[in-house]
């Protein structure tokens, strides 16, 4: 995200970057991370800037000031010497030229996550593979059926795919004859004759698990791809990968449409059961959606659609559901049954999305009806369920789902968080889009940075989580959640005071900042519908560590997966009561969009696939609303 400061009347520095070449000019004072987000460059920062974790290393070629504490642990006294410093740590007090290297920049961080950290444990195996085969043309002396010849080049050795482990999940077609292990369905067998011998009996086999799905002309083996998609309740994420390496080569990201429908998933779930007809449109919706991010991926890395093979589906219960035109009626009803809890696999046509004709659809499996398939994606790409330690999986969005992995067990729920965090329900609540406020600080003067360099528009969840952890140290929101004004303000506060529906409500931003020429206002309704979304989360965590016997002191690591997790700081959601204040912040690690991580892991793995369903299986999911506690704790 880029980032804009806006301040009253504040100085600022030229700041360059190396080797981009871009030029701001950046508020005194403020960090050069901000500068590098103003100049549109992404640095990792997974720590969420608090100079943990090291990796916004740049070099200073001018400006180099004195190092931090933080900096002298990341960097030996000759690398200081030379000008290395932390991003996240450095201030801007003069003219800087910046050398930022390629392995500082965000897109790094991802690929770690889903490729350095997972694929160690799950190495490339496709569910569907290419091979490339040249056959022996029948002959007086060898006149095989040509499916056996084909199955013979295929697996030369005859133990390398048996008939006694054969999967019989593929209806319709012909087997070929002697029990050879390939299958091919009716309109592929009828073409296969033809195809073989205009190819000279040479050609690439594309194929899954005992089943052919065609056979084309010469070598394309590295034509070979698969898309991810993240279905989320608010957004759609999906991710192009190249099949023989799992490389990452393009990412496209869009509004989930159904939001139109309602903003969580408990209103599409009532629109869903009006009437079939609402099914199908809730269906349509976001299969065009995906459709159309499939179609800019591949537009992007220029292939052909058809040169895509699978696809793999990874969203929360009700997602899944609407997806694949299953009715959510039952989600909405205790006791909140999914129609099935193991992994779907089909052709891709049959949900109405276009890749290869024969191309293959995956569907993550859930735990429940409220912990879905991006949250056994997340615990896959993390190694949750191999964790030694007490360890706490949060995603944090629209629907709160927690695990707790402890003692070789695992705990799941999911908390009513509500849309707060993604900013629906707040008066001048936004996504995470250009223009909305999504960092505030307060040192005299209150300081607000925007998505994309745009004037303000409104407020995200992240912002509204400094805002109000702000407001609480400056003794204008009291602990329960009442805002005060107080009796001596600093300056800068003395005029941030309004009204809204006759309770005093809090100026975020004045009308002269703004895009729309309108104050930007956090009300007291507003202050409530926080304290219900983190309320809820916290009430999660606290019945879970009960249920496993341990207590906040006992949690070793706590991560914070989604959109919204990524980008709040540790110590203000801390300060609010989001995340457990007890914890030491060295234990709260953001770990990004898991949910896409997983859901690459199963177009590249089938051992992911397999661990997936295994987690599924042993998780034990947990009711928070029937715990005898629950509403209490809450």
């Amino acid at each position: 995200k880029k980032g804009h400061i806006v301040s009253e009347q504040q100085p600022t520095i030229t700041v360059r970057f190396e080797p981009a070449g871009g030029t701001v000019q950046a508020p005194v004072g403020s960090l050069l991370a901000e500068a590098a987000a103003q100049a549109g460059i992404q640095l990792q920062m997974p720590c969420g800037g608090e100079g943990l974790c090291g990796k916004c290393r740049v070099r200073l070629l001018q400006g180099a000031g004195p190092p931090t504490a933080q900096e002298k642990r990341h960097f030996t006294e000759e690398e200081l010497a030379a000008g290395w410093r932390l991003a996240c740590q450095t201030p801007v007090q003069q003219t800087m030229v910046v050398q930022v290297p390629e392995t500082s920049l965000a897109q790094t961080a991802a690929k770690i996550l889903a490729t350095g950290q997972v694929l160690a444990d799950f190495p490339i195996q496709p569910p569907v593979v290419k091979r490339f085969v040249v056959l022996p043309p029948p002959s007086r002396q060898d006149d095989r059926p040509d499916v056996d010849r084909l199955a013979a080049a295929v697996w030369p050795s005859a133990t390398e795919k048996s008939a006694d482990n054969l999967r019989n999940d593929c209806p319709g077609g012909t087997r070929s004859s002697a029990g050879s292990p390939l299958r091919v369905d009716w309109a592929l067998i009828r073409e296969l004759p033809d195809r073989l011998r205009q190819y000279g009996f040479q050609g690439t086999a594309v194929l899954t698990q005992d089943r052919l799905l065609d056979f084309q002309p010469g070598d394309t083996t590295d034509r070979h791809y698969a898309v991810a998609v993240d279905i989320g309740t608010t957004t759609l994420a999906a991710a192009l990968i190249h099949l023989p390496t799992g490389r990452e080569l393009a990412v496209q990201a869009d509004l989930n449409p159904q939001t139109a429908f309602g903003d969580d998933v408990i209103s599409r779930i009532s629109y869903a059961r009006q009437s079939p007809g609402h099914l199908e449109e809730l269906r349509l919706a976001v299969v065009s959606a995906i459709d159309r991010l499939i179609d800019q991926l591949a537009e992007q890395v220029g292939i052909a659609r058809q040169e895509i093979y699978y696809l793999s589906l990874v969203g929360n219960t009700t997602m899944q559901h609407l997806a694949c035109g299953i009715t959510p009626r039952y989600l909405g009803e205790v006791p909140f049954t999914p129609a099935t809890g193991g992994s779907l696999v089909g052709p891709a046509e049959g949900l109405g999305l276009r890749i290869h004709p024969a191309g293959l659809a995956y569907v993550a499996p859930v735990i429940g009806g409220y912990v879905g398939g991006d949250i056994v994606a997340g615990m896959t790409a993390t190694g949750l369920g191999r964790q030694d330690r007490p360890t706490l999986f949060l995603d944090i969005g629209t629907n709160g789902e927690i695990v707790l992995a402890a003692g070789g067990r695992l705990f799941a729920a999911a908390t009513a968080a509500g849309p707060a965090f993604e900013g629906a329900r707040i008066r001048h609540g936004m996504r995470a889009a250009p223009g909305a406020i999504e960092r505030i600080h307060f040192d005299g003067q209150w300081h607000f940075r925007t998505i994309g360099s745009q004037r303000p528009k409104g407020i995200c969840g992240s912002g509204l989580v400094d805002l109000a952890a702000e407001l609480l140290r400056l003794g204008l929101l009291r602990p329960d959640g009442r805002l005060q004004r107080s009796a001596n303000p600093p300056g800068a506060l003395n005029d941030r005071w309004t009204e809204a529906n006759g309770e005093p409500a809090f100026v975020i931003c004045p009308a002269h900042q703004t895009a729309a020429g309108e104050p930007i206002l956090l009300t007291q309704r507003d202050v409530r519908q926080l304290q219900l979304a983190a309320g809820a989360i916290r009430s999660g965590i606290r019945l879970l560590l009960r249920r496993a016997g341990l207590t906040l002191l006992d949690l070793q690591a706590v991560w914070v997966a989604g959109g919204f997790g990524n980008y709040i700081r540790r110590r203000n959601a801390q300060r609010i009561g989001l995340l457990p204040p007890e914890l030491s912040v060295e234990r709260i690690r953001f770990v990004g969009n898991t949910a896409l991580a997983g859901g690459r892991l199963f177009a590249i793995s089938q051992q992911a696939q397999a661990e997936a369903e295994r987690l599924a299986r042993t998780a034990l999911h947990i009711d928070l609303a029937a715990e005898p506690d629950f509403a209490a704790t809450f």
